[in-house]
């Protein structure tokens, strides 16, 4: 066994000393809450999206993102909200926080986004919205999950947490979705060491969103923007402490200067992958043409009940793995919630893994892992 030195992680930050430059800026310019960092990632992302149209607010994490987009759609007690049950447990969790009840649809064999086939079949009367979900290197069919909610009057919470920089149809994602969220925690592509933001269509709904992230307290951002805080408030809403610090948003923009070297990278380590382990029998990797895609990870299916024999393999050479999820119906919390047909999503639970995957990751580091893949199925 390697020791744990030699070992290859599932993710790992490509840091540079324009982060650690940018970190300690923000240290010596004296105002760690929410503050002129804030408000220069803010505008940053929302060129990057190219979504001059629309409002970005940064939040604290990716689950408060998707907490406050439950109220933005009115999601509550005896109100139900559509969800691939194969999702991260934040998506799961923010639908819970605010007494709603998630419900489960199946996903795609290909892209493991929600299988809009299944969707309409599960909206009823009590349906608030619809996550739909990028993940991996995959986006959803977001026209058509754009006509299901016109048809329906359902609203969209666009999970794009796996797909910042990724283009749909030529389009920015994050430019064109009824709500859209990113997260930028320690493996995304972006990092802002913890961190998120949300992406609306009006003005009333930044300013609720203002205010919520601000423990409720109604205080014109652009007074903190400048370093300075407000005194005088009302409060009109529930809100939380979700707000972003200076600190990790100059940490995002640090890592967004770097972005196009980022991307590069990634699409790189993926065309190495997947020329090197597609059509291996007993094996499923994904092909997606990368032209208009960021690959956040890179995900196997092992087929025929092996998994578990493969993942100690690959550990056994000093190469970590990960599952990226388990359903949610599996877990006690949400054993009980009303789901339609879940085949994939079971078959899906039972093989996926994630490989090493890293902005910047050393060829040698890429060859070990193809070379192990490789040799077990061999």
């Amino acid at each position: 066994m390697m020791s744990l030195a030699k070992s290859i992680p599932v993710y790992l930050p490509w840091l540079t000393d324009a982060e650690n430059t940018a970190a300690r800026e923000a240290l010596e310019l004296g105002w760690l809450g929410m503050g002129s960092y804030v408000g220069q990632l803010e505008t940053a992302l929302q060129e990057l999206v190219a979504a001059p149209d629309r409002h970005v607010v940064a939040v604290s994490t990716g689950h408060a993102a998707l907490h406050l987009a439950m109220f933005l759609v009115g999601a509550g007690p005896g109100s139900e909200v559509i969800t691939p049950s194969f999702n991260n447990i934040a998506d799961l969790q923010a639908i819970v926080a605010v007494g709603a009840e998630p419900v489960f649809c199946d996903v795609s064999d290909t892209t493991l986004s929600i299988d809009l086939d299944h969707v309409e079949e599960l909206i009823g009367p009590k349906t608030k919205a619809v996550i739909a979900m990028d993940y991996g290197c995959h986006l959803c069919d977001h026209d058509r999950v754009q006509q299901i909610a016109k048809k329906h009057g359902v609203r969209i919470i666009h999970d794009a947490a796996h797909a910042l920089g990724s283009r749909y149809k030529g389009a920015a994602v994050g430019s064109f979705s009824d709500i859209a969220m990113f997260s930028f925690d320690p493996v995304k592509t972006v990092t802002t060491i913890d961190g998120g933001a949300l992406i609306v269509r009006s003005d009333e709904e930044r300013r609720q969103l203002h205010e919520m992230r601000l423990i409720g307290m109604k205080q014109a951002a652009t007074v903190m923007y400048g370093n300075e805080r407000a005194w005088n408030y009302d409060v009109e809403r529930i809100g939380f402490r979700y707000h972003l610090a200076n600190l990790h948003a100059a940490i995002g923009l640090a890592q967004l200067s770097r972005f196009t070297q980022i991307v590069e990278t990634r699409r790189a380590t993926f065309k190495a992958y997947v020329e090197s382990l597609d059509g291996i029998p007993g094996l499923r990797v994904p092909r997606q043409d990368m032209r208009e895609i960021v690959p956040f990870m890179f995900y196997i299916r092992v087929l025929g009940g092996r998994r578990d024999e493969f993942r100690r393999h690959l550990s056994s050479q000093g190469i970590d793995t990960g599952i990226h999820w388990q359903p949610a119906h599996w877990f006690t919390l949400f054993k009980d919630c009303r789901r339609g047909s879940l085949t994939i999503t079971e078959a899906v639970g039972r093989e996926i893994v994630s490989l090493p995957f890293h902005s910047n990751m050393a060829a040698a580091a890429q060859a070990r892992v193809i070379q192990a893949v490789r040799a077990f199925f061999r």
